[in-house]
């Protein structure tokens, strides 16, 4: 799975993974406003890294949390979701509106591997200061450079370059910052 080679998520350490994770999800999920300092031990101890003052506001999924990296000063709204097959690298000074999926997990086209449980992955990488608007969902293997605004809603299939807006389905780059 971390190589991108195909893999059953039903292997029993990747099943002792995703429970050590959704464990911890739970915890996340029922702190309190309050309970800041909590919130952020328990992000420490679920993602790859994080950085300082970065805020996800609960309700939050993801599939392991280890593949997860984000960088400082970054906000993450309500109800995000981030499948975590593959590597996740959010940079710093990012803004993820309500919604947002970040989505690495694939299936093959083919029936009979689907049939048999098979999945892939591609990474997912965000440079600094993105902002991707409430409800977008980023595809497998995308990257969106720094300094790019994605627009509500949108489906970004493709790479975006640093410094575009970029809103639609599929997103496409609209002008220049």
């Amino acid at each position: 799975m971390l190589r991108g080679e195909p893999y059953q998520a039903r292997d029993p350490q990747l099943a002792a993974d995703h429970a050590r994770a959704q464990a911890l999800l739970e915890r996340y999920n029922a702190t309190r406003h309050a309970e800041q300092a909590l919130r952020a031990e328990i992000l420490r101890e679920l993602f790859e890294a994080v950085g300082d003052d970065v805020v996800v506001k609960p309700s939050f999924r993801c599939d392991y949390g280890s593949q997860i990296s984000i960088g400082a000063r970054t906000f993450v709204n309500y109800d995000c979701v981030m499948l975590d097959v593959a590597r996740i690298r959010i940079g710093s000074d990012c803004q993820l509106g309500t919604a947002v999926q970040l989505v690495t997990a694939t299936h093959p086209l083919e029936p009979e591997p689907r049939r048999q449980r098979w999945e892939g992955a591609q990474p997912i990488n965000l440079g600094d200061n993105v902002w991707l608007g409430s409800g977008v969902i980023v595809c497998p293997g995308v990257s969106i450079g720094d300094d790019t605004v994605v627009g509500a809603g949108a489906v970004v299939t493709r790479d975006l370059p640093a410094g575009v807006l970029a809103y639609g389905t599929p997103a496409r780059v609209q002008r220049q910052i």
